[in-house]
């Protein structure tokens, strides 16, 4: 039977637009699509009526299959092989890929091309954030404005292309997790009955971090950046540790030390990224946080996503070109 191969771009999400709620819309956010690491999923049809997986984070990807497969009424067995996964809850939208990927394979086999809006719902992704959604569906920095009370999907308000010669440094620390599931549930009730202060992230997207971006001047954008995470990281410090994840922070710390202007975590970390103008000025800031950072880090250059989702139909299990 035909294999239905979907790949998807990790996402790297720089930052809320409002956390707690204060607005009509809630959460709302800002992000962009990196090649590496990313999901590569094959379905395909079988006999019978089950669901069965393979390769990596099967229990979770069988569910989103059985999901999907109700959504959009695809009767009979399923197969799925998830080729590459995501490392999970280490801020990458591992989660969400994955979910969109299957949903989107399952939509594939039985002949539809879902809106995104649909196959987020399918997924059960995007209640709160959109950013994993949006960067699925086509690459490009990505803003979009937060849910209102039962929506699903925030609506999409701007997607840029990032500049053709910035990479992105990309620093996991190795055995750490974010903050995920209830705690996290529990954690942003919390926020939003503290009603705190609104976060000034509004206004640095519009008057700095995208103007840097069209302008290719990585000094204004980088400077937006880190005010960026440094407003949002300060609602979250009680909860992570600080306004950074206590692996993120010297990470942090070691790239500006490198020169990097452009720095952050992804959302709950402990992932870190540093943006540099040029592959090869990237190469060598990975190649000196690596010394610094040592053996528990994985660091490595990666591009941003230029593609979004890419779909192929065979039996080889291959990445879609």
């Amino acid at each position: 039977m035909t294999e239905i191969v979907i790949t998807a771009p990790a996402r790297l999400h720089f930052g809320m637009l409002d956390p707690a709620g204060l607005g009509r819309r809630r959460f709302g956010g800002v992000g962009v699509g990196v090649e590496s690491p990313r999901v590569v999923v094959g379905l395909r049809r079988r006999s019978g009526d089950e669901v069965v997986a393979s390769g990596t984070q099967t229990e979770r990807a069988a569910e989103f299959a059985r999901r999907a497969r109700e959504t959009f009424g695809l009767t009979g067995g399923i197969e799925v092989n998830v080729h590459e996964a995501i490392p999970p809850h280490v801020g990458l939208g591992s989660g969400t890929k994955l979910g969109l990927a299957i949903a989107r394979a399952v939509a594939a086999l039985t002949g539809i091309s879902p809106a995104p809006e649909r196959l987020a719902e399918a997924a059960g992704r995007g209640a709160r954030s959109s950013v994993g959604c949006w960067t699925f569906e086509a690459p490009g920095l990505v803003v979009e404005a937060g849910v209102r009370g039962g929506g699903w999907v925030s609506p999409l308000v701007a997607r840029y292309p990032m500049p053709e010669r910035w990479r992105c440094v990309l620093a996991m620390p190795r055995g750490e997790k974010g903050l995920s599931g209830d705690a996290e549930e529990r954690f942003f009730a919390r926020l939003r009955a503290a009603r705190g202060a609104e976060p000034r992230v509004s206004r640095l997207v519009l008057t700095a971090l995208l103007p840097g971006l069209l302008s290719g001047d990585i000094e204004e954008f980088g400077g937006a950046l880190t005010e960026i995470q440094h407003e949002v990281g300060s609602m979250f410090a009680a909860e992570q540790g600080g306004v950074f994840h206590p692996r993120a922070a010297p990470l942090v710390e070691a790239l500006v030390a490198l020169g990097v202007g452009a720095v952050g975590q992804s959302s709950w970390g402990p992932t870190v990224y540093g943006i540099v103008d040029g592959p090869e000025p990237a190469a060598e800031v990975a190649a000196r946080l690596r010394d610094v950072a040592g053996a528990g880090t994985e660091v490595r250059v990666v591009d941003f996503d230029r593609r979004g989702v890419r779909i192929a139909r065979g039996g080889s299990g291959k990445a879609a070109a």
